[in-house]
């Protein structure tokens, strides 16, 4: 899709504004709390339903408000789309394209896709397993609506588990068990196949992240992803079983997709203990360049590339090489820095206090 028109109301700290994109490249100038990343974060919301800097919904919504609406129009294929957004502080949030409501969010993948670089891409390398997870479901989900109804479909599962186990302060009756038995048998089979796909999109995306690596880094270099969840050799389903005691104990589910690793490997080390800071800034960007370009070939167009202030955060070198490497497509690219020699933007926008004050209206 490529996006012409975005419009917001009561959306983090914009009141009302309207903001047309270049067919190219669009870049938003502005200081630091200013509200250009929010701009981002409105178009990806649009993308994924979520905010890509893992805040809660209702943080969305400007302060003393009740609902925030985010609208954006484009076309594809020569057809033009409408996508709306209603954000609720304490109702239902809705979602409209063309007019018409959306109910599932799988539906949405084959609308609008995008592929988010941040400064806080760094985590993917150095932050917990939750950062690496959430980077490989997101790609898979962007990658593949069954993919995306999937991961939603176990973590509908895991929810209701967890509150079962929650409710039932930690005593194991019969009841517990017969629900649990059922809950245990749908998430093993979700999680089984869940844990299958991913070692296959892991499968194609190494190759591409060894790519990626040699584009940003300039070096070749042995780069590889990781998988092997504990509870894969007996089956999620027994793993279950076996910790069912303990779960019921604690409250919660302590095995399973949700609690999986994915590991980075350069020249035969842990990344993330064991690579410099450098390596580990071009192998995060290796992992987004990567992710972006399986999604376009799944597809056979580009996401909308959304670059979040990344080159603030980059020397002179990976500036240049991250430049060489973005792919062709249109790019919103947010910043607080003076633009590396190389961009050519089809438009230039600056924010100030959630205010266009030059560029477009």
């Amino acid at each position: 899709m490529q996006l012409s028109d975005l419009w917001l109301t009561d959306f983090r700290c914009y009141a009302d504004l309207h903001l047309t994109f270049a067919e190219g490249l669009t870049v938003i100038e502005g200081d630091n709390g200013e509200g250009k990343s929010s701009l981002l974060e409105a178009v990806a919301y649009l993308a994924t339903l979520r905010s890509f800097r893992r805040v809660p919904n209702d943080a969305l919504i400007r302060h003393g408000t009740s609902a925030a609406f985010v609208r954006a129009e484009g076309s594809r294929d020569g057809r033009t789309l409408l996508i709306e957004a209603e954000l609720s502080a304490t109702g239902r949030n809705r979602l409209q394209v063309n007019k018409q409501r959306v109910r599932r969010s799988r539906d949405l993948v084959d609308i609008l896709r995008v592929s988010v670089f941040s400064p806080d891409d760094l985590e993917l390398v150095k932050g917990g397993p939750a950062h690496r997870r959430d980077f490989l479901d997101d790609t898979m989900a962007s990658r593949s609506p069954a993919d995306h109804q999937l991961r939603t479909d176990l973590e509908r599962v895991l929810r209701q588990r967890n509150t079962l186990l929650r409710q039932a302060r930690g005593r194991l009756t019969d009841d517990v068990a017969t629900t649990l038995d059922v809950w245990d048998s749908q998430l093993a089979t979700l999680g089984d196949t869940l844990a299958a796909r991913r070692r296959e999109v892991l499968d194609e995306l190494s190759p591409l992240l060894t790519e990626a690596y040699v584009d940003v880094a300039g070096t070749a270099a042995s780069v590889a992803l990781t998988y092997h969840p504990a509870w894969a050799d007996s089956g999620l389903g027994a793993a279950l079983a076996a910790g069912r005691d303990e779960d019921v104990r604690r409250g919660v589910t302590l095995v399973g997709p949700h609690r999986d690793d994915v590991g980075l490997v350069l020249a035969g080390l842990p990344a993330r203990t064991h690579a410099s800071q450098g390596e580990q800034r071009s192998l995060a960007l290796a992992l987004r360049l990567a992710a972006h370009r399986l999604v376009a070939a799944a597809w056979g167009t580009s996401p909308i590339l959304l670059l979040d202030d990344v080159f603030s955060e980059l020397d002179a070198h990976r500036a240049d090489a991250l430049v060489r490497a973005l792919p062709p497509g249109q790019t919103l690219l947010s910043t607080a820095s003076v633009l590396p020699p190389g961009i050519e933007p089809g438009e230039i926008v600056r924010v100030v206090g959630g205010v266009i004050i030059e560029g477009n209206p």
